[in-house]
């Protein structure tokens, strides 16, 4: 009964996301530039929850994203699905409760995500490949989502550890041993 309250509270808030990405922050930008939520979203899926519900979650959100808002199925789908995979990977290998690792994660993911879709829509779409641009506005989406990081990853990390001891139990000991 509990997994499934936290599978509810996560589609909520995916949807929650959507309407703030969709909404406030095109109001709130820097440079003309939004953060994009759904990366920090899918980290702290696949940081606190079971291995491979990350990067289901994250293939969802992003096809859900490119039904939306891209003209081919799959660029979202891949690069969500991605990124909850490497959470996972970061969470067998780094701390959560460190805030300068999560902000690393965050800023390569970020990272990895906008590489991906930047380039799958150079080779996919045959759009213009303008480096400088791109680097310009990866590097405003990095700084925008390390600063939503830094507000909202207490709050998560709260709700993360709740969400970890139901999904993974609480096997610390033998993680190490």
């Amino acid at each position: 009964m509990k997994k499934l309250l936290i599978h509810i509270i996560l589609i909520l808030t995916a949807f929650i996301i959507y309407f703030l990405q969709s909404n406030f922050f095109n109001w709130f930008t820097i440079a003309g530039i939004m953060p994009n939520l759904f990366v920090i979203f899918t980290l702290f899926i696949g940081l606190f929850a079971s291995k491979m519900m990350g990067t289901i979650y994250g293939m969802v959100i992003g096809l859900f994203l490119d039904v939306i808002f891209r003209e081919k199925i799959g660029v979202s789908f891949i690069a969500l699905g991605l990124v909850g995979f490497l959470a996972t990977i970061f969470d067998k290998n780094f701390s959560k409760d460190s805030r300068m690792t999560i902000m690393l994660m965050t800023a390569g993911l970020t990272i990895v995500y906008e590489v991906i879709v930047y380039f799958a829509n150079y080779f996919i779409l045959g759009t213009n490949l303008e480096i400088f641009a791109f680097l310009k506005i990866l590097l405003i989406e990095v700084i925008f989502n390390l600063l939503l990081t830094i507000i909202i990853y207490p709050l998560l990390q709260k709700f993360g550890y709740y969400m970890e001891n139901e999904f993974k139990g609480n096997k610390i000991l033998t993680r190490y041993f």
